[in-house]
């Protein structure tokens, strides 16, 4: 019984943790490339409501592998043309080539001019650049990401972080009524060059969750597909088990067995249900780990077994890697990695 309620303590505030720690990473994220993003769009016209969106999703808001390993925010891949440093990353293929950058600014220049210099991007240009909802489709219309939810994606970022401010500081036509121009004229002397930073909207603390909820549910697509070569699917909070295993044909018992839980009726949030046993060595090279995270969640996320995530990483029971350390998931680590306090995080 003292097992059961630690379960389900970890199941009802570890997502609650994970989700504030992304809300955090966002705002930091908008924060910083805020100023950047404004720029770009008075140098090429990319709306930087879009720009602040396509950074956010394609990086995991600075987090994600690619962006730590070359500055790339945008995913923009080699292509033909691109003479510059080269990574090597897993994405639609294995190790397809992407763009490495010295700095995050120049990512942005380049995301910039990638658009405004394509000849299949052009008709964007002649929408108003406050049609964010015109900029979203039309990119999934140009080819530019291959998820069907992309604009979706993007049009609920900007709306639930209110990214159009930033288009609109650009255009200078915010109004004085404004509340978020109005806290900067407040907390801005004249004399300075660049005003301080304006406070996230409101807006942004309700809609935490959803955000999270639907990242995810765009990141997977419906029915079954395939995760480090082993069958699974994205299973809404609220679907039953029992269900699962029938309709797909498994023992229920196995469906525990091969996703590694505690028997349960209903899947207790938004996630992957493994059809068939995991593997004992991921797809990619390591994974860094965010916030909230537990061992469960990486081995989920990898399609890796969870012995085997601690094997190869030289961990014990108990053990949980630090935020930011870099997980092995093919080779075993060359030396044990740095811990997270244990009071700061549940296995399960």
């Amino acid at each position: 019984m003292q097992k059961l309620r630690k379960i389900l303590f970890g199941l009802l505030f570890t997502p609650l943790f994970a989700a504030s720690q992304q809300s955090e990473q966002v705002k930091n994220y908008i924060s910083r490339y805020k100023d950047l993003a404004i720029e770009e769009m008075l140098r090429t016209g990319v709306p930087a409501a879009i720009t602040l969106a396509q950074g956010i999703h394609e990086s995991g808001a600075g987090n994600s592998d690619l962006a730590v390993r070359s500055n790339n925010h945008f995913g923009i891949k080699c292509k033909t043309n691109w003479t510059g440093e080269k990574v090597y990353h897993d994405d639609d293929a294995r190790g397809e080539c992407f763009r490495k950058y010295g700095a995050v600014i120049d990512s942005y220049k380049d995301h910039s001019d990638f658009l405004k210099a394509g000849q299949r991007y052009a008709f964007l240009f002649q929408l108003d650049p406050t049609d964010y909802e015109g900029w979203a489709n039309g990119l999934k219309k140009a080819g530019y990401a291959t998820n069907p939810r992309y604009p979706q994606v993007l049009i609920k970022l900007i709306e639930d972080y209110s990214l159009q401010q930033y288009t609109l500081i650009a255009l200078g036509d915010k109004g004085d009524d404004d509340p978020l121009l109005t806290a900067q004229k407040e907390t801005t002397k004249p004399s300075e060059e660049k005003p301080e930073e304006v406070t996230a909207a409101p807006v942004e603390e309700k809609v935490t969750d959803e955000v999270i909820a639907a990242a995810a549910a765009a990141k997977y697509p419906a029915g079954v597909f395939y995760i480090n070569d082993t069958k699974v699917i994205f299973a809404k909070k609220g679907t039953s088990y029992f269900a699962i295993a029938s309709e797909y044909n498994i023992d229920l018992a196995k469906i525990f067995e091969f996703n590694e839980m505690e028997q349960a009726e209903f899947t207790p949030n938004d996630e992957l249900v493994y059809l068939q046993r995991k593997r004992k060595t991921g797809d990619n090279e390591y994974h860094i780990v965010q916030p909230g995270e537990t061992l469960h969640d990486i081995a989920q996320k990898q399609a890796i077994r969870t012995e085997s995530l601690m094997e190869l990483n030289w961990l014990r029971p108990g053990d949980m890697p630090a935020v930011g350390v870099r997980m092995s998931l093919r080779k075993k680590a060359t030396s044990s990695l740095k811990l997270a306090l244990k009071n700061n995080y549940s296995l399960y």
